[in-house]
Parts: C-alpha cells; structure tokens; sequence
C-alpha cells in the first residue's frame, strides 16, 4: 500500500533522510521509531506531501506523492504531533469542515457520528474546541484523521495528554482500524509499539538501521537464558550444585547478600528451562528460594542497543556498572547487532533486486531496438 524507495532529503550540505526504502503492506500496523534527530519527522513530512524530497519515490496505493500529490493525499488521514484544531469551532463544526475540505462522498451525518463514536466524542460534539480537556482535543483530531474512511492512515504520538484508560482505548481502536487500513504509528512510548504494531523500522542518522517484524523481537526479549536468583544456604555448597545441575553451563555468585541468602547469576543451556529442575533440587536440600529474577531485556533496551549500533564512533552510552547489567548489555548488544545485520543484508538484497529487474528492462528493450533497427535496414536494402 506503501512503497517507500530510496528516499532523500538534503538540507543544504546536511543529509536528514539518507536513502531510506521500505514497504508497508495494506493491513499491517507500522511502528516508525527513531531519536531526536534521526529524520523520523522529515520522513512522515514527506510522506504526507507536505515535503518535497531531494531524491527518491513515495507511492501511496500507487500514486506517486509528487507526480499526483492530490490523490495521493486523498488516500491519507494524518494526526500530526500537534492537531490542528481551530478553537472557535465547535466539534461538530471542525469536522463538518473537515469532511468539506476533504471532499468526501460519504453520507455526511452518518459517517461523523460513526467516527464519534469509534473515537467516543459523541459527548461533546456540540461543545467548542478551546473549551475541552487535552485529551478530548488529542480524540478529536484522531477523528479528521478518520474523516472519508482513507486507507491509509499516519499517527504522530497519538496518545500524547491521555491517561491510561483513554490510552488502552485508543491502541484498541489502532489496532482495529489495522484490520482493515494501513497504518504508520510514531511513537516515543514503544510499550504502545509492542501492543499494537506488526513491523518495526528504526530509524537512526538518516539510514534505516531496523526493519524487523515485532513479534520476532519480542522473542528476542522474552527469550532469555540467564537468571539472577537468590538462595538461603551455604554458598559453596550452592555454587558447586548450580554449577552441576544439567541444564545450567555457568553459574557464579554475585556480591549481593541478604543475611544468609546469596545471589547467583546462573545461565542456562540454549533450549533448555531449567526453572523446574532447580526447584526441585533446591527443595531437596532445603534451601530456600527466596528470588528468582529473568536477565531479560525490554523492548527499550533493544532500542537503544540498535541505536548505539549504528551511532557514529565515540558516541556511546555510559558503561554499565555491575556484572548483572554488563551480561545483560551483552545480550542486548547481540541481539541488536543481528537486527541491524538483518537489515542490512534485506536493503542490499532490495537493492540488488531492483538493479537486476532495471537490468533485465534495458536490456530486453535494447534488443527490441536492435530488432527494430536490423529490420529498417533490411527494408531500406529492399
């Protein structure tokens, strides 16, 4: 539905938007990240046509952004970070403006209502803009997003001002419109991400450094192999059975202590739980399990570690401290170099097949024009 293809944005001498390409599949709710900085902002500019780009395509259903910027908007709803809300208009007025501005076919009364109550608004829609909540204004802005039921639609930080119900609501309502639109969420809160997104793509100093399906770096963050757990019992005694419980190939006991409890980072074989089988073997020496705490990652830990990746040299985060945080830094580090690594290797084979399908144009058509030229010839000797 979108096809985003080597896309740049030069200000001056500055590079914002460095050859960037990805698609976005109808159906699929994108999650678009980036830090301060990175272009994330000049790409949804572009994307919207509010930008022009220096290099590069933008399709919207097929419709060049720049060749047939009209139509091409027409399949877009858009929630900037700001809405632009007029606030001597009252809700019911803004969104009749909306529909105008928009040129929408729809039966008018019937479709406004339908999209004040998806966004539940119905309750102040006789009521002025500057007179409501931040967040009631955040809802209504959503609802011109929704204005002529495009196919695609693009949020900016939607849920900035709400509070955590209306926050719920509002990625169960992303998440239905992605049942049946096309939709790009940037967002800073990449809980919001992990909930309701199908694909992420990272941005970071202009270049596309991520581009991976949520579901498999949730994986990576759930799927952990080290363990910090605290045990009631002599600690050689413990050291020596963790260190000989099959399962487990390291152990080793951290500084931490609670009276007669130690604690011990331990790391288990790869595809093996061995939550159990310690158990059990704690129980039957009576020693107390008091903790047990997953050397996991968030979601935000990959987010970082993917933009210390592919951040220039010398511009890294503080060392961590403590042998439990210099484990996980590790795990994080590994699993953001094999997304960044995946990446790559997807945008040159992208590359490398276009070059191949432009290739195979020429030269199919360059031996047409050989044809057609050995056929003049031959008419001409005739």
């Amino acid at each position: 539905m979108i096809k985003i293809s080597h896309l740049v944005k030069n200000y001056g001498n500055f590079t914002a938007v460095d050859d960037i390409s990805f698609e976005v599949a109808k159906g699929e709710v994108l999650g678009f990240l980036g830090p301060n900085g990175a272009g994330k902002s000049t790409t949804m500019n572009m994307l919207t046509g509010y930008l022009s780009s220096t290099s590069g395509s933008i399709k919207i259903g097929g419709v060049d952004i720049l060749d047939d910027p009209l139509n091409a908007k027409r399949l877009i709803g858009y929630l900037p970070e700001q809405p632009p809300l007029y606030p001597d208009m009252t809700v019911e007025e803004y969104l009749s403006f909306a529909y105008d501005l928009k040129n929408c076919k729809l039966n008018k009364e019937k479709h406004l209502r339908e999209i004040c109550e998806v966004v539940k608004i119905t309750d102040v829609y006789k009521r002025m803009l500057k007179n409501l909540s931040k967040g009631y204004k955040q809802r209504v802005g959503i609802a011109q997003a929704l204005v002529g039921n495009p196919p695609v639609i693009i949020f900016d930080e939607p849920t900035i001002g709400l509070d955590p119900k209306q926050i719920i609501e509002i990625r169960n309502l992303i998440r239905t419109l992605g049942k049946e639109h096309t939709v790009i969420l940037s967002t800073h809160i990449l809980q919001e991400v992990q909930a309701v997104c199908d694909r992420i793509v990272i941005i970071n100093k202009g270049k596309i450094v991520a581009n991976e399906l949520t579901e498999n770096i949730s994986r990576a963050v759930e799927n952990t192999r080290r363990f910090n757990v605290k045990i009631s019992g002599p600690q050689r005694d413990v050291l020596a059975m963790l260190r000989n419980l099959p399962g487990i190939c390291y152990a080793e006991v951290l500084a931490a202590r609670d009276g007669d409890a130690y604690t011990y980072m331990i790391e288990s074989e790869v595809g093996i739980d061995v939550r159990k089988k310690l158990f059990w073997a704690l129980a039957e020496r009576k020693w107390p399990l008091i903790g047990m705490e997953a050397l996991g990652m968030s979601i935000e830990d990959i987010f970082i570690a993917v933009v210390d990746k592919t951040a220039p040299e010398g511009v890294q985060r503080p060392k961590k401290k403590s042998r439990y945080e210099g484990v996980r830094a590790a795990e994080e580090k590994e699993v953001a170099a094999g997304i960044v690594e995946k990446t790559v290797k997807d945008q040159e084979n992208a590359s490398y097949d276009e070059e191949s399908s432009d290739s195979a144009y020429y030269e199919d058509h360059s031996i047409k024009e050989d044809t057609f030229a050995s056929e003049d010839k031959t008419e001409e000797k005739k």
